[in-house]
């Protein structure tokens, strides 16, 4: 049995999370074997309820915000309401949004099928307005809730979703590369170009700046841990797609004055193993929560789905820029002759490598969501529902890239099926989204109500 929290030190402990055991714990009776720890998930539920974690310290909730804001007006929630419980989590809508964009026009590349390409248009127009909406709509709860845009950062979650923003432009700018340039001329490529160079520099910038931010102001305990803490080096997870689909409309357009395709490329590679390693140290972080803590709660289940894209967005683009080295490099590349076939030969196996760890998180998270096949097992809806898209997404467009790699049909087919599924799922999550919103579960101050 495990044993009272009766001290300031068992008390810490059981915060944090974790056990850092001194001469004077053991004179105390602590726990030597895990079958005393403290720092399981029945302690925590003992655990007094006036005494908070030291992350929810640093601010108000957003809800607490505006209902204290608006309780001088009458207490009747109105549009503005809503419209200040906007969060960073709406953009990962976006993320998943053009992501699907992107998987179709990965289908459409070895197809050429004109109905597959003008879905993915709407896709990427559909998204462009979503993005533009939300930033609309979360400047104008920064304007209305004085402090709101602070406190978003101290927020133990929300903070962790502020990167999205970054990760959508790069949708947006990855999407651009492929249904734009093909459509206007030479003048976008090289705006492209520019934004590529800008984009390296904000992604590696917002990557280190977050975790700086998170770790100077936040204390996370390791059983409230999930694959979400990825998230701020998600940006730099999105560098090498962006490369290879920039070179690749550069090698459609048969521009006369061509990007400078290996200085891209070569830069995209660096900066997507940093973010690639950032991301599995992560992920390693996160094992050890899961033999320890068990899988995380109903509403952090979906977050389980982002441990996919690290390995899947560094899959597609270095198998696609493996695929690009005959226009990237010169024959003589490091004074061999052969590196063409090295390159491409280095990418696939390491594709191949990267592709089966992210199969295999993807079983893990789809397994987690077994309980709720049960109708008394529910999962109540957030906008990280999203996350059953977008990390999905880099595992389809990493199995279609490895597709055209080594030649597969087989491969290739079931890249297709993967990705008519995923956009299923999109409009399930779409039409679970909205209906929340008609109901008054999303976009709604519910510490108001309950006052």
């Amino acid at each position: 049995m495990s044993r009272a929290i009766t001290t300031q030190h068992d008390l810490e402990v059981a915060i944090n999370g974790y056990v850092t055991p001194g001469e004077d714990h053991f004179r105390r009776g602590g726990a030597a074997s895990p079958a005393r720890s403290i720092s399981n998930r029945e302690q925590r539920e003992r655990l007094p309820s006036t005494v908070p974690l030291p992350g929810l310290l640093n601010a108000d909730s957003l809800s607490r915000m505006i209902s204290n804001a608006r309780r001088s007006k009458g207490g009747k929630v109105g549009i503005r309401d809503r419209i200040c419980c906007h969060q960073w989590t709406w953009f990962t809508m976006t993320m998943a949004t053009g992501g699907v964009a992107n998987v179709l026009h990965a289908v459409w590349t070895p197809y050429r099928a004109d109905w597959l390409w003008y879905i993915g248009l709407i896709f990427f127009l559909l998204n462009l307005c979503l993005f533009l909406m939300n930033c609309v709509l979360i400047t104008m709860r920064f304007i209305m809730v004085p402090g709101s845009f602070m406190s978003s950062f101290l927020d133990q979650m929300e903070s962790l979703f502020i990167p999205s923003v970054v990760v959508s432009l790069a949708t947006i700018l990855i999407n651009t590369c492929e249904y734009g340039i093909p459509m206007t001329g030479p003048w976008l490529l090289r705006t492209m170009e520019w934004l590529f160079w800008i984009y390296i520099i904000v992604s590696v910038m917002a990557s280190a700046g977050m975790y700086l931010v998170l770790w100077s102001t936040q204390i996370f305990p390791i059983h409230t841990m999930t694959p979400v803490w990825v998230f701020p080096g998600y940006p730099l997870l999105l560098t090498a797609p962006f490369a290879s689909s920039l070179i690749a409309a550069d090698d459609a357009t048969s521009s006369s004055s061509p990007v400078n395709r290996l200085a891209i490329a070569m830069c995209a590679i660096t900066v997507q193993g940093t973010g690639f390693l950032i991301s599995f140290m992560i992920c390693a972080a996160f094992i050890y929560r899961l033999m320890t803590q068990k899988l995380p709660r109903d509403t952090q289940r979906p977050g389980v789905f982002i441990s996919i894209g690290p390995s899947g967005f560094t899959v597609a683009g270095i198998v696609s820029l493996g695929q690009q080295t005959q226009v990237v490099i010169p024959d003589t590349f490091q004074g061999s002759t052969h590196s063409i076939i090295i390159l491409r030969l280095l990418s696939t196996m390491i594709g191949l490598w990267l592709w089966g760890l992210s199969v295999w998180f993807f079983l893990v998270s789809v397994g987690s969501l077994w309980k709720y096949v049960r109708p008394e097992c529910k999962m109540p809806f957030q906008m990280t529902w999203w996350s059953f898209v977008f990390p999905n997404t880099a595992l389809v467009t990493a199995t279609l890239a490895l597709a055209g790699a080594i030649g597969s049909d087989g491969l290739r087919i079931v890249g297709c099926v993967m990705a008519g599924l995923l956009i299923i799922v999109w409009v399930l999550v779409l039409v679970k989204m909205l209906r929340c919103l008609w109901n008054r579960e999303l976009l709604w101050p519910k510490a108001m109500e309950a006052e």
